[in-house]
């Protein structure tokens, strides 16, 4: 096979994904209405079967967009989770753009590895995974505040963002539940913290953001953080 017949063939491949394409986004909007915008579709490591992708949200359909699946997709020869591998690659967030200088600072030991947690000063799951996060050695840990459990999460952020030693009065409530003082500043930056969560659909807390990006939800076991912390070169 010359080079320009293997050319023509990868062209009309080319040609033809992109048609099928084209078709799943026509069908699938046409028949049903309310579906969200959808932002990519794409073949799979499967037989006739495409990701069609709307936000961080994956489900999967035909190559006519007559069927709609939702669901995992798993690769048993390599056991493997498709849709899981996929659903964390697209709800990473560089490191860079997480809002770090609306964040407080622990550190610990050398402080070489990185963590991000989103918090809200009132969530039972953030109290528990913060005793567990005393127990990390040779990190730094930057607290965002999150308040999204209501108006007296709001207050109780504000009061410690506006404290002098934030991390102590932060420690001092969810760990030992001391109530933080009253106290008044510029809470600007937490009101942005909300804001890059609602655009990037943290919907819950704790959520955790490692140095490469990737995010994990919920009150995870110490053992995982450790081992997601090794993980990041």
């Amino acid at each position: 096979m010359n080079i320009r017949h293997w050319l023509a063939l990868a062209l009309l491949a080319a040609c033809t994904v992109q048609a099928q394409e084209a078709t799943i986004r026509k069908n699938l909007s046409e028949r049903l209405p309310n579906i969200p915008k959808i932002d990519e579709v794409s073949k799979t490591p499967m037989n006739g079967l495409y990701e069609v992708r709307m936000g961080s949200d994956i489900m999967y359909s035909d190559a006519e967009g007559n069927f709609l699946i939702q669901g995992a997709l798993f690769d048993v020869r390599q056991k493997r989770n498709l849709t899981e591998e996929r659903t964390e690659k697209l709800s990473a967030v560089p490191f860079d753009q997480l809002p770090l200088k609306n964040a407080f600072t622990q550190v610990r030991g050398n402080g070489k590895r990185k963590l991000v947690v989103f918090a809200d000063p009132n969530c039972g799951f953030c109290k528990r995974f913060e005793k567990d996060l005393q127990k990390l050695d040779n990190v730094t840990i930057l607290h965002v505040l999150y308040p999204i459990l209501g108006e007296d999460s709001k207050a109780k952020s504000k009061n410690i963002w506006c404290a002098k030693d934030k991390a102590k009065v932060w420690n001092d409530w969810m760990v030992n539940g001391v109530t933080p003082p009253a106290a008044s500043c510029d809470t600007t930056g937490i009101d942005a913290n909300v804001e890059f969560g609602k655009k990037h659909r943290i919907t819950g807390t704790p959520t955790l953001f490692f140095a490469d990006g990737t995010r994990v939800v919920g009150a995870v076991p110490l053992a995982q953080i450790e081992n997601q912390l090794a993980q990041v070169k």
